[in-house]
């Protein structure tokens, strides 16, 4: 695996949708150059409270990069280069199970990979190493996560499995069906190889999702979801959201305490 000396700009990372980086105060824009290509925009540093924060737009500023085109390798290794020891990555999902209702926040603890074709690994040889993805959320992270959730009386989920599908069409009335009656919570486009990634760079990942549809082979009167739909119920959460991760970066221990080389992270179209 190629080698990288740290820039020490920020501590804590975040991927997500466009704009986040708008709440940051001081923000800087850093271009960042990786052994495997360009990350999906620039890195908007900047601050909250005392920490300092890297964004990156995982599909880019203006929204142009699908799901299966994204650089997954670049945009992790461009955060661990900028020095961030902890990311947050807010994602929106759809919901396999009726009683995980739009509008609820889930604390992800598992995912289920049926993405094909996208580079999933730093270490393509010509050392074996073999990373376990047995636990591939923090579980110190997500009871931080929880604490927070449960401080703002939003409504959430502790735990949950997110099936990651390939993109960027939506899920068959029949491939929902199956991902239901298998027992998984939520889906999304983006989780993996995202998660894994990180892991492999020896950093810690906390899934946090957004619920914004059901998926459309949970009941028979539920409609095909859309992108237009998932975007409206997102923006009208957007407020709950902003809330939680703002809470959730000042509670976050400073760089040199005992999370040191620990990351936080999550998906749909985010």
């Amino acid at each position: 695996m190629s080698s990288f000396q740290s820039l020490n700009k920020a501590e804590i990372g975040v991927f997500g949708g466009s704009g986040f980086y708008k709440f940051l105060d001081n923000v800087e824009e850093i271009t960042i150059e990786t052994p495997f290509g360009s990350p999906s925009d620039k890195y908007f540093v900047g601050n909250i409270g005392d920490k300092k924060v890297a964004f990156l737009p995982r599909h880019g500023r203006n929204h142009s990069i699908p799901p299966q085109k994204i650089n997954y390798q670049a945009n992790v290794w461009g955060m661990k280069q900028l020095g961030v020891q902890r990311i947050i990555s807010p994602c929106a999902v759809g919901s396999l199970q009726k009683e995980i209702a739009p509008g609820s926040f889930m604390i992800l603890d598992q995912y289920v990979d049926r993405t094909n074709s996208r580079i999933d690994t730093f270490y393509n040889g010509p050392i074996a190493t073999h990373v376990s993805a047995a636990e591939p959320y923090s579980e110190e992270m997500r009871k931080l996560a929880i604490e927070v959730a449960e401080g703002l009386k939003i409504p959430f989920h502790k735990q949950g499995t997110v099936v990651v599908i390939q993109g960027p069409r939506f899920s068959s009335k029949s491939e929902s069906i199956w991902f239901s009656k298998m027992g998984w919570e939520t889906i999304n486009m983006t989780q993996y190889p995202e998660v894994h990634l990180a892991k492999e760079l020896e950093l810690e990942v906390l899934g946090i999702a957004l619920v914004t549809d059901y998926d459309c082979g949970l009941v028979g009167d539920v409609e095909p979801v859309t992108h237009e739909q998932v975007m409206k119920v997102f923006e009208a959460n957007l407020s709950n959201l902003r809330e939680f991760l703002f809470a959730l970066i000042q509670k976050l221990p400073s760089s040199d305490s005992a999370w040191k080389g620990k990351i936080i992270s999550s998906s749909r179209f985010l």
